[in-house]
C-alpha cells in the first residue's frame, strides 16, 4: 500500500512518460483500432434498415425506428474518440453508451459473460488504447501505473 507521501508527490514527466515506448503506442493502436472497428460496423448496421437490424432490437426490446438515433449517437460518439484532441470525452461518452448496453442486457436476462459483459470488454479495449496511446492519462489511473 502506498502511503500519503507517495500518492500526493507529482509524478515527474519525462520524454517518455509523455510519449510512451513505441510498444506501447503500437498496442494503443491495436486495441483502440479493434474497438473502432467494431463500434463503425454496429453504429452502421444501426443506420440500415435491415430485417436483422429489426429482429436484434426487437429482442432488446426497442422498436426498430430508434435504430436510427441510437447509431447516429453510437457514430456521432466515435467520432470524438478517434479525433485526438477530443479521444478523452469520446472515451467517456463511449463507456456511457456502452453502459447502457450493459443496462439493456442484463434487463433481459441474457448470458453474463457472452452478452452482459461484451460492451465492459469494449470499453476495456477503448479506455486501454487511450491510456497506452497517451500516457499522460495515466496520472488517472487509481492505481499508480505511471510507467
Amino acid at each position: 500500500m502506498q502511503t500519503h507521501a507517495e500518492l500526493t508527490t507529482p509524478v515527474p514527466f519525462t520524454s517518455s512518460t509523455i510519449r510512451g515506448t513505441r510498444l506501447q503506442v503500437l498496442t494503443g493502436r491495436a486495441l483502440s483500432g479493434f474497438a473502432v472497428l467494431f463500434l463503425t460496423f454496429d453504429g452502421v448496421i444501426k443506420l440500415i434498415p435491415n430485417q436483422m437490424v429489426v429482429e436484434a432490437s426487437q429482442q432488446l426490446g426497442y422498436r426498430p425506428e430508434s435504430m436510427l438515433g441510437i447509431g447516429i449517437t453510437l457514430l456521432a460518439c466515435l467520432a470524438l474518440y478517434v479525433i485526438p484532441r477530443t479521444a478523452p470525452l469520446g472515451a467517456l461518452l463511449l463507456t456511457a453508451y456502452l453502459g447502457g448496453a450493459v443496462a439493456t442486457h442484463v434487463r433481459i436476462g441474457n448470458p453474463l459473460f457472452s452478452h452482459v459483459l461484451f460492451p465492459t470488454y469494449v470499453a476495456a479495449f477503448l479506455w486501454a488504447g487511450l491510456v497506452l496511446r497517451r500516457p499522460a492519462l495515466r496520472v488517472l489511473l487509481p492505481f499508480g501505473w505511471r510507467a
